[in-house]
């Protein structure tokens, strides 16, 4: 027959496995709700950056601008400079977003260097520093370091720039090189004329 105090060991072995049972499903199920959100903010960085993209490929006048000014600002009206500088505000936001979520583990490391070498690639334009410079509103102070750290490390490109405006102008259809950043330059300065 087994006494009280047996009866009170094997409770007590019981409870622990219990314990350790409950800790190790509640680390899965944590571990789960990580992958769910880093899969859902990555989903939602890249509609962010899609929702831009469309908007510059559906609206002919907003993509003018937005090629005119990332070469040169001072080639815009004032009308045109306040579109420029709120429709710069969409990307750099998701960098921002993309930025933070980097910092918190909530996305991948790659995902990140991808964006990270995009924002550098297009803050080495002349028209993009100005811009970033002279914003009306201002961004986080740990992204706004971020910033302008790059900026310092990747100083304006006038090759990019003539490039981006030779593609305007032509039509480029193969990329050619890379940019300061490391990121893959969607230019080339071969044009269809000179093949």
């Amino acid at each position: 027959m087994i006494d009280l105090q047996s009866l009170a060991n094997l409770g007590e072995v019981i409870g622990a496995v219990a314990v350790v049972a409950s800790l190790l499903y509640l680390a899965r199920q944590v571990r789960h709700s990580l992958k769910a959100q880093r899969t859902e903010n990555c989903a939602r960085a890249l509609e962010r950056v899609s929702a831009f993209q469309a908007v510059l490929s559906q609206d002919s006048d907003l993509a003018r601008i937005f090629a005119t000014g990332v070469a040169d600002t001072s080639k815009l009206t004032g009308l045109e400079k306040i579109r420029f500088a709120w429709l710069l505000y969409e990307p750099f936001g998701s960098f921002e977003f993309m930025y933070h979520t980097y910092k918190t583990d909530e996305i991948p490391e790659e995902v990140w260097k991808r964006w990270s070498q995009t924002a550098a690639w297009w803050l080495s334009y002349p028209g993009v520093q100005p811009w970033w410079t002279n914003r009306p509103v201002r961004f986080t102070e740990s992204f706004t370091l971020f910033v302008e750290s790059t900026i310092r490390k990747n100083p304006t490109d006038m090759e990019a720039s003539q490039r981006w405006q030779q593609f305007i102008a032509s039509g480029v259809e193969e990329p050619q090189g890379t940019s300061p950043a490391g990121a893959p330059s969607p230019l080339s300065t071969r044009t269809a004329a000179e093949r």
